[in-house]
Order: C-alpha cells, then sequence, then structure tokens
C-alpha cells in the first residue's frame, strides 16, 4: 500500500503537467461537440441552441439536393487522394537520394532548404504563387512564352487548379514527411550494405534489396495513417488561392462550410456538413488504425 502511494507521489509531477494540455483540450474541443445539435436544428443565434426549431434531419436533405454538393465531394475526394499518393512517393524518392549524399555539408544543406517551407504560412506561400503564376508577369508563363506557348491561367482554369493544389502542397511538405524516412534509413543495419557489396551488388541492388524493405514497415505506417484525411483537402491551401471561377474543380467541404455557414449564415446546414465529414474521417481514422496495427505492428494504446 505504502509502495503504491509513493508511486502515485513520484508520479504526481507528470499528472500536473499534463494538466494545463488536458483542460485546454476539454475547452476548445469536447465543450464545443455539444453545438452538434445544430445540425439537427433550424438555428437562429437570436434563439440559441434551446430555442431553435428542431428539424431532424433536414439539413441533411437540403445538402443532398444541392447541385454541388457531390462535386465538392468529388472535388475533395480527389484532391485530398492526388495529395496523400504523392505526398508518399515524393519524400521517399528525395530520402533515397538524399541517403546516396557522402558529403554531410551538402546533405544538410539541402535538408534545411527543403525543409523551409513547412515553417511558412499558407497566406504567405499564396501570395508568392499568385506573383509566380500570374498569367501576365509570372515567372513560369514567361518561361512558356519564351518557348512560343500562350500563357496559362493557373489559378484561373478549372483543368489546372488542381494539379496547382497538389503540386504547391508537396512544395511545401515533402521536406518534413522526408525527414521520417531519413530517421527509418538510420536504423537499417549497415553490415546489410557491407555483406550486398562483398556479393557484388551494386547501388540500385543495395537499394531495391536492403534500403526499401527496411523503409517497408514506416511506409506502411505512413500509408495507413494517411487514410485519415482523405477529407482534408487543406482548407488554408484552397481557402488562399482559390476564386469563383475554379469552384468547379476546388470548391471543398471545408470552403463550402466556410461560405454556407460564415457568409451566408446557414448554421444548421454548415453544421450538418461538418458532422458529414467528422464521422467518415473517424471511420477512416478508424480503419487506418486498423491497418497499421495489422501490417505495421503500430499501436496507439
Amino acid at each position: 500500500m505504502m509502495q503504491a502511494k509513493r508511486g502515485w507521489l513520484r508520479e504526481l509531477p507528470l499528472h500536473l503537467m499534463i494538466l494545463p494540455g488536458l483542460v485546454l483540450v476539454i475547452i476548445y474541443q469536447y465543450i464545443p461537440m455539444l453545438g452538434i445539435a445544430i445540425a439537427f436544428q433550424k438555428y437562429i443565434p437570436a434563439l440559441g441552441i434551446t430555442g431553435s426549431k428542431w428539424i431532424g434531419l433536414g439539413n441533411f436533405k437540403y445538402v443532398m439536393d444541392m447541385p454541388d454538393t457531390f462535386q465538392v465531394l468529388w472535388n475533395t475526394i480527389y484532391i485530398a487522394f492526388m495529395k496523400i499518393v504523392i505526398g508518399l512517393i515524393v519524400p521517399i524518392v528525395i530520402s533515397l537520394l538524399l541517403n546516396e549524399l557522402r558529403t554531410k555539408f551538402v546533405k544538410r544543406g539541402v535538408q534545411t532548404l527543403i525543409y523551409l517551407p513547412h515553417f511558412l504560412s499558407w497566406v504567405i506561400l499564396g501570395g508568392i504563387l499568385v506573383d509566380i503564376l500570374s498569367p501576365s508577369n509570372g515567372i513560369v508563363n514567361q518561361l512558356i512564352a519564351w518557348f512560343g506557348w500562350k500563357p496559362i491561367f493557373f489559378l484561373g482554369d478549372n483543368r489546372w487548379f488542381p494539379f496547382v493544389l497538389v503540386i504547391s502542397h508537396q512544395w511545401k511538405e515533402f521536406g518534413f514527411s522526408t525527414i521520417v524516412y531519413l530517421a527509418a534509413l538510420t536504423s537499417i543495419n549497415p553490415s546489410l550494405y557491407e555483406a550486398a557489396v562483398m556479393d557484388g551488388a551494386n547501388r540500385w541492388k543495395q537499394t531495391w534489396h536492403i534500403t526499401l524493405p527496411g523503409m517497408m514497415p514506416i511506409i506502411i505506417l505512413m500509408a495507413t495513417l494517411s487514410m485519415g484525411n482523405i477529407l482534408n483537402a487543406g482548407f488554408d491551401q484552397v481557402f488562399n488561392l482559390y476564386s469563383p471561377s475554379v469552384y468547379d474543380s476546388g470548391d471543398i467541404i471545408d470552403t463550402l462550410v466556410y461560405r454556407l455557414g460564415l457568409l451566408d449564415a446557414q448554421f444548421g446546414v454548415a453544421t450538418a456538413i461538418g458532422l458529414f465529414k467528422s464521422v467518415v474521417s473517424f471511420l477512416f481514422i478508424s480503419v487506418s488504425y486498423w491497418l497499421a496495427y495489422r501490417f505495421a505492428n503500430y499501436r496507439i494504446f
């Protein structure tokens, strides 16, 4: 009994350290969940949640009857899926290339350069992209004109806008993901490479038969965990880059919720869409954690 009490007293500082974070999570994450009730009401701010009329699934039916709902859902899944796939391929390739560099100064310098955009907000990067991709004086269109081609309105053309989102997202984030795979490379036993050299394996065969299999648990883990983001196409990025001319290809669930809820004051409809997204994302996250445990032996508890 005394030993258990001493153990509790020894762990008390750790519990006190986590207390402020726990309080913030409760205040900003759990208490706002009471607002889910708005999804089933014709919500009027002046009346509040208790005074607004309950309409059951009326908001969800309204969302399903909207002409652009399924287009927005498709845009979200399409953009998010491309980001997930390319977000796996590009960091793996870059980490393998960086692993081949033998000069530490060059290797660290490249790592710093590709990691730097991760710290910049989309407000800043959005302004940079608007200038770079400008059809009149942007550097990209100047290069296109130099080859004799017509300028492309990347941020105003539905054919190009999704690809601009995907490529610019990778420009910003692939450096952060690369660090994860570089850390995985350090766990590979160097004696495996020495044995491969003795057997006459070149660098390509060493990469194919040693490096990639050694990275596979992390690759599977990152792939399965990314499934939870299948409905997160990046509100910050899209909001800072899109315009009404590219709603057909760039409008996503989060931007639709923003317009309905904050601009049009349709709070019940916006909450219904947000609740739908949360439920679907929860299902994907649950499946992804099960897959991570099944194939990568990753557990959260």
